[in-house]
């Protein structure tokens, strides 16, 4: 008779501090500017040049991001500095940085025990404050202008591009000499997204003042003076949002980095948290709007144009897509208000939207051995499956019950190495996990091996559809040997590569690690009975 062993599972507090540090760590190597943290893989800062930065207009591009001539210069110098780099590269995005700064705000209000001021090792604040800051010299609130990036990934015959090298970041400032080849890796533009004072596209106006709408419920009391400038910000910048976007939306360059078609579910989400920041307490002087029900009635506005558009429920929370997020925000939102009559959309409309998404994850989960929710042969597997995890704990939480429970923890596990592969997708959590990001720090300065140092917390691509390929100069060769580890469990629609140029599967992002920490936070705090959220409902 075979004898089998209890496996002994520690308590989430346990299980998942780890996991919160490392997801803390990332962020912080991934700083630009001079405020960069010491660590084994940062030794010193990169890109202090972007505090001086001179400002140009958005160039004509192929599909490759590569544009013709020369870039029209406007004339105008702007502090670019600080922020984090988007990925393994070193572009920064608006695009990008709202939506993460948007999360962790979320997460440092909501877990203070987790990711704020209540824990010893994964206290997000300063960090989330970082993103914040870099978020505001993007916004001009002088002249109402946006400037949505810092650096150009791919340039031309006559201009090198963030791509078309491989090096440290502390290397740009000085890289080339006078070579003119190289002038925008030495002195890199800052592109505008459109004359002082137009309308803004939507989805960043939307996530631009949810960042900053947050802030101020973050920092309110702590340091009045920057929550109100935040919350100006925040009015500002959404009182220009396009409202009625024609052709493709502006997200970076090129569009095909990161292709966002969906919008209505970002001025959801900026408008919610306009509207909590109003209700938090007496406003400031000088907002254009200080009744919290403006913002409450824009909510419920975007929030049935999403449910009624296009794109409902055919996405989970993730960069493209955060109603998710925005729409368990405003339930409780309504829920706060009293449930006020003439909303455009009720509580019950919001969790029955969430319950489709999470029906529709379930349904896919069925299909897979491991019953994961999202297809594994797609862009950005692992943030869904952490997005789907955090959207499970909301309904769960909103529903005082446990019915998504189950699959939230499956979905987790799936991200953490419970798939066909047998490997966590996110750097130094568990044994088995990528050693070859597409990462140019730490290919460079790291190890190949999975030994110290390693840039943990970082959460990579995932398995897709097919394993990218290109080598640069610097590039140091991993898998050393070369030898693909984990092709005998790739499918015919699905390959996990861990290979430095396999950016399709191996590249980590801001984006893509900024859904971890709230997912792992929701699995500490629970979400029916001993819940121990604190936030600004409470």
């Amino acid at each position: 008779m075979e004898r089998r062993l209890p496996v002994r599972v520690g308590p989430p507090e346990r299980l998942y501090a780890a996991a919160l540090s490392n997801a803390l760590s990332f962020y912080q190597n991934e700083r630009d500017g001079p405020d960069y943290i010491p660590s084994a893989l940062r030794s010193a800062p990169g890109h202090l040049n972007d505090a001086h930065a001179m400002t140009y207009r958005t160039p004509k591009v192929n599909s490759d991001g590569g544009f013709r001539g020369d870039l029209h210069a406007l004339g105008v110098t702007v502090d670019g500095s600080g922020g984090w780099w988007d990925a393994g590269d070193y572009p920064k995005f608006v695009e990008t940085t709202s939506y993460t700064v948007d999360l962790l705000l979320l997460g440092v209000r909501d877990f203070p025990g987790q990711l704020g001021a209540g824990s010893a090792t994964s206290d997000f604040t300063a960090e989330a404050r970082f993103g914040t800051d870099w978020l505001q010299k993007m916004w001009d609130d002088q002249t109402r202008t946006l400037y949505y990036q810092v650096g150009i990934g791919a340039g031309n015959d006559k201009t090198a591009g963030d791509h078309d090298i491989w090096r440290l970041p502390q290397e740009d400032d000085t890289y080339g000499g006078t070579d003119p080849v190289d002038r925008y890796i030495r002195n890199r533009p800052v592109f505008r997204a459109a004359p002082p004072g137009s309308l803004v596209t939507p989805q960043i106006a939307g996530r631009d003042a949810a960042a900053f709408a947050e802030c101020y419920q973050v920092f309110r009391v702590s340091d009045p003076g920057y929550a109100n400038a935040c919350l100006l910000r925040a009015e500002h910048s959404f009182d220009l949002a396009d409202t009625a976007p024609k052709g493709r939306l502006l997200t970076v360059i090129p569009f095909d980095f990161y292709g966002e078609t969906e919008w209505r579910d970002d001025l959801e989400l900026g408008a919610t948290e306009l509207y909590t920041a109003l209700a938090s307490a007496s406003p400031p002087p000088g907002l254009p709007h200080t009744d919290p029900r403006f913002y409450l009635d824009l909510a419920a506005h975007w929030a049935r144009e999403y449910i009624h558009g296009p794109n409902d429920a055919t996405d989970t929370l993730n960069l493209y897509d955060d109603s998710g997020l925005a729409h368990y925000e405003l339930y409780r939102a309504i829920d706060r208000a009293g449930d006020p009559p003439g909303l455009e959309v009720t509580r019950l409309q919001l969790l029955v939207d969430l319950k489709r998404q999470l029906d529709g994850a379930v349904a896919q989960g069925a299909t897979d051995p491991f019953g994961f929710g999202h297809p594994w042969g797609t862009w950005d597997t692992t943030s869904h499956g952490a997005g789907l995890a955090v959207m499970a704990s909301e309904y769960d939480r909103l529903t005082a019950s446990d019915a998504y429970g189950a699959y939230g923890r499956r979905w987790l596990a799936n991200i953490l190495g419970a798939n066909a592969w047998g490997v966590s997708l996110i750097v130094g959590d568990g044994t088995t996990f990528p050693d070859c990001m597409q990462h140019q720090v730490a290919n460079i300065v790291g190890s190949t091996n999975g030994s110290p140092p390693i840039l943990a917390g970082a959460v990579v691509e995932g398995p897709n559809s097919f394993a990218a390929r290109g080598k640069l100069p610097g590039m140091v060769t991993c898998p050393p040997d070369g030898v693909d580890r984990f092709a005998p469990f790739d499918t015919g629609s699905a390959v996990f590569k861990d290979d430095v140029e396999s950016y399709s599967t191996v590249e980590p992002a801001i984006d893509l690690a900024a859904s971890s920490p709230l997912a792992f936070a929701w699995q500490i705090v629970g979400t029916v009975s001993g819940h121990r959220c604190s936030s600004v409902f409470q």
